[in-house]
């Protein structure tokens, strides 16, 4: 599952139950782009969250995120570990498997 939050959603609850990979992006960033159909063929197994960081400002704050993409993993709803920066789709895939 990829989902896009969107105001009318609770981060809390998205990231509440299993293990979720977010993704904290901007539309005008290159590398974030560049991740996007490694996110979509993650999305076939795991569930994605993508995050503006300029439109959810408040949660890119309370996470620190001072370099985008910067992929936060949450198990159960703490953070579990981060990757900052593009990410091959095998290495991605070998980071969450070690996480599970």
């Amino acid at each position: 599952m990829l989902k896009i939050m969107n105001e009318n959603d609770n981060f809390e609850e998205l990231i509440s139950e299993g293990l979720v990979l977010v993704d904290f992006f901007a539309e005008w960033c290159g590398p974030c782009k560049m991740l996007v159909p490694n996110l979509e063929e993650l999305a076939k197994e795991y569930s994605i969250v993508k995050v503006n960081v300029d439109e959810f400002e408040e949660l890119a704050r309370k996470y620190a995120i001072m370099s985008i993409p910067a992929l936060y993993l949450f198990k159960n709803g703490e953070v579990i570990d981060k990757k900052i920066g593009y990410q091959e789709l095998d290495e991605l895939q070998e980071w969450l498997k070690s996480k599970i």
